[in-house]
C-alpha cells in the first residue's frame, strides 16, 4: 500500500480524464453517463488538490464523505460519485481500488412512489399539447423512462405488431414493449408532419442525426435516412463541431419536463408528479389489472424483479383496499357495541 498511487501522481489530470473518456467511449456508456463521470472526476480532482499530503485513500474517502456532509448530496448522488472514481482509477489508470470494497455508502430508506389514478393522469395530459402530449402518453401507454420516449426513432415503432422496441436503454438493453393501438392514429399523423420537416431539412442541406456508436462511421449515409429520424425531434437545428454536419436533435428533456410540471399545476391534481410518475403509474395499473409481475418487470426493463415490487405496495387492492374502522362510525350507535361484530 505504500506505493500504490505513484501511477496516479505520474498522470497529468488532464491525460486521465481524457484516458477515462476514451474508456467510457470504448464501453459505450451514454453520452450522460459519460458527462456525468467525467464530472465527477474533474470535481474529485479539485478537491484532491486541497489535501496534497493526504494518501489516496484519504482522499476519496474524504471527498465521498464531504459529498454526503458538507454537499448534502443524496445516497444516490453519493453512490454515482462512488461509482465515476471506482471507474476512473480502473479503466482510466488501471488501478484497483481494492480499500473501498469495505466502504459503505450513505443509504436511505426505501421511498413509495408517487401513483396517479386514470383520471389524474387523464387530467395531466388533457393539459399537455402537441408532441408533448403525445410523449406523455407513450410515457403512461408504454411505461418508457422520459429519454427512452425521446431518443425514439422512426424504425423503433412497429404499428403491425403492437410493439416500441427501446435500443440502448438502461443498462445499454434493449426490450420491448407494448405500443397502444389507441396511439397509432395520432402517432402516424405526428410522424406525417416530422417527414415533411425532415424533407424540409434535406432540401437546405441538413436532415442529418447523430448515430449510435460506430454505426456513424460505417454507414454515414444513414443519418439522412427516414428510419433514423427522431420520433420528437428540436425544433431547430444545430451544426455538429466534428463534422460540420447541420443536424438536428432530439427533443430536450428540459422542456418535457417542465411542460408536465406546468400540465400538473393547471390539472388540480394537487400531487407532486413528473414524467418519471408516468411510469410508475403505468406499473401500478397493470398490476391492478391482474398482469403478473414478471411480465410487467419485462415491459419496464427491470433486471432485478425487486425492483419492480416496489408498486406491489401502492396498489388499490394494498392499503387502499382496506376499509378502516373510522368507517363504522357512521354507523347506527345500537350496531356498534363493546364486543359486537
Amino acid at each position: 500500500m505504500a506505493d500504490w498511487g505513484i501511477k496516479r501522481m505520474n498522470v497529468a489530470p488532464t491525460a486521465w480524464i481524457e484516458a477515462t473518456r476514451k474508456a467510457l467511449l470504448l464501453r459505450r456508456y451514454t453520452a450522460r453517463t459519460e458527462a456525468a463521470y467525467v464530472g465527477w472526476l474533474q470535481r474529485f480532482l479539485r478537491f484532491r488538490r486541497t489535501m496534497p499530503s493526504a494518501s489516496e485513500v484519504e482522499s476519496v474517502r474524504g471527498f465521498l464523505t464531504r459529498l454526503a456532509s458538507g454537499g448534502r448530496v443524496s445516497a444516490s448522488t453519493q453512490k454515482q460519485a462512488l461509482s465515476a472514481i471506482r471507474f476512473a482509477y480502473a479503466q482510466g489508470l488501471g488501478e484497483t481500488l481494492p480499500w473501498l470494497d469495505g466502504f459503505t455508502p450513505a443509504s436511505r430508506p426505501p421511498r413509495l412512489p408517487v401513483v396517479l389514478s386514470p383520471g389524474e393522469v387523464e387530467a395531466v395530459l388533457l393539459n399537455l399539447s402537441g408532441a408533448r402530449r403525445l410523449a406523455g402518453m407513450l410515457l403512461y401507454g408504454s411505461g418508457l423512462r422520459l429519454m427512452e420516449a425521446l431518443t425514439l426513432r422512426v424504425k423503433d415503432l412497429d404499428f403491425e405488431r403492437g410493439t416500441v422496441v427501446v435500443r440502448g436503454g438502461k443498462g445499454d438493453k434493449d426490450r420491448a414493449t407494448v405500443f397502444p393501438a389507441s396511439l397509432h392514429e395520432e402517432m402516424r399523423a405526428h410522424l406525417a408532419r416530422v417527414k415533411r420537416l425532415h424533407d424540409r431539412d434535406l432540401a437546405r442541406g441538413a436532415g442529418a442525426v447523430s448515430l449510435p456508436g460506430a454505426f456513424g462511421r460505417k454507414s454515414p449515409t444513414s443519418a439522412r435516412s427516414w428510419e433514423w429520424q427522431w420520433v420528437f425531434p428540436a425544433t431547430s437545428c444545430y451544426v455538429d463541431a466534428e463534422t460540420g454536419e447541420r443536424r438536428r436533435h432530439h427533443y430536450h428533456e428540459t422542456a418535457m419536463q417542465r411542460a408536465m410540471k406546468e400540465a400538473v399545476l393547471r390539472s388540480g391534481i394537487g400531487k407532486r408528479a413528473s414524467c418519471h410518475t408516468l411510469r410508475h403509474s403505468f406499473a401500478t395499473h397493470l398490476l391492478e389489472q391482474g398482469y403478473d409481475i414478471r411480465t410487467v418487470q419485462e415491459l419496464l426493463g427491470h433486471a432485478d424483479v425487486s425492483t419492480t415490487m416496489i408498486y406491489t405496495h401502492v396498489l388499490q387492492r394494498g392499503p387502499g383496499g382496506v376499509r378502516s374502522p373510522l368507517e363504522l362510525l357512521g354507523r347506527d350507535r345500537s350496531e356498534v357495541r363493546p364486543g359486537s361484530k
